[in-house]
């Protein structure tokens, strides 16, 4: 082969690896990180060692032109991965298959070169929000049609959240609104985030995916009659803001679940919600520059009424 013939098989080889997307999963806490420690041919033994090469791995990459798709590598589902296919946990194929399907049915985020410290966050979040998702999905699946009315229950549910979404962000108006549904379910209580912003009396921008995971949560819990409720955290827009001498100020609104619709809750009951470690259920001090309200009466859609 002449010198000609091997640097135009170099240049085509790098130019194929451009097209090549590449996937990594990686162990985003120290506990995870600990629990593959047992597997002898793991080759780490320090966490934020690890961290760092899987970095510089993937600004390697970056740099090569390689799109690289990143996953979570949760080590319980790994072992059951291995015990369905039989495969030997303690080999590093296993683990390079694993982490391929972890990112083809899992939740990613694509790697742009930013420090992993930043983008672990969100990969942990949007991990939650398909596990919240997933949950919900699978409890209204069971909840089966109405008994005196023949009503899809999971359908009729899913169209009142979403009305009563569409009501609560019309009521806040202008600003950017901060909205958590909280829903006690089967398992772990199902958690749902929407990020909205509106200005100038257009409709908010909501991205599809978060919407729908938001009215998925609340139509669950609407559909099962399960206790939870919904916090917003608005700050108005910036031509409104109204400022103190302390800055500015955010204002907290809430509304609980009761009898499958949003109810308000008063100034007070949001300030004792807000103000209230959930784990140990002792008061924390209010946070500075935070408002407490009474949320805002919600009207639930005509023509409809409760299924059973």
């Amino acid at each position: 082969m002449t010198a000609t013939s091997r640097h135009t098989d170099r240049t085509a080889h790098r130019a194929l690896r451009r097209e090549v997307p590449s996937t990594a999963a990686v162990l985003a806490d120290e506990r995870d990180f600990t629990a593959m420690r047992r597997y002898r041919t793991f080759p780490f033994d320090d966490h934020d060692s690890y961290l760092r090469q899987m970095e510089r791995l993937l600004r390697t990459l970056t740099a090569q032109g390689v799109l690289t798709t990143l996953s979570l590598f949760d080590p319980a589902a790994y072992e059951t991965y291995c015990a369905e296919l039989d495969l030997d946990p303690d080999r590093p194929e296993s683990r390079t298959r694993y982490a391929a399907e972890a990112a083809r049915t899992g939740a990613t985020v694509t790697y742009e070169g930013e420090p992993l410290s930043s983008l672990l966050p969100l990969l942990v979040e949007e991990a939650d929000r398909r596990a919240a998702w997933d949950h919900a999905t699978a409890l209204l699946a069971r909840t089966g049609n109405c008994a005196e009315c023949g009503t899809d229950l999971a359908r009729a549910a899913f169209a009142r959240a979403t009305h009563a979404v569409q009501q609560l962000l019309a009521s806040l108006g202008d600003g950017s609104h901060h909205l958590v549904c909280s829903i006690a379910a089967d398992g772990p209580p199902l958690l749902a985030v929407l990020h909205a912003t509106a200005r100038d009396g257009a409709p908010p921008g909501l991205t599809e995916t978060d919407t729908l995971g938001f009215c998925t949560v609340l139509a669950t819990g609407l559909a099962l009659r399960a206790p939870g409720g919904i916090v917003a955290r608005s700050t108005t827009a910036p031509t409104d803001r109204a400022t103190t001498a302390d800055g500015d100020r955010d204002t907290v609104r809430g509304w609980s679940l009761r009898d499958s619709w949003l109810r308000p809750l008063s100034t007070a009951e949001v300030f004792t919600a807000y103000c209230t470690d959930a784990d140990t259920g002792e008061p924390v001090p209010p946070e500075h520059g935070v408002d407490y309200a009474p949320g805002l009466p919600l009207t639930p859609p005509p023509g409809t009424h409760d299924h059973h």
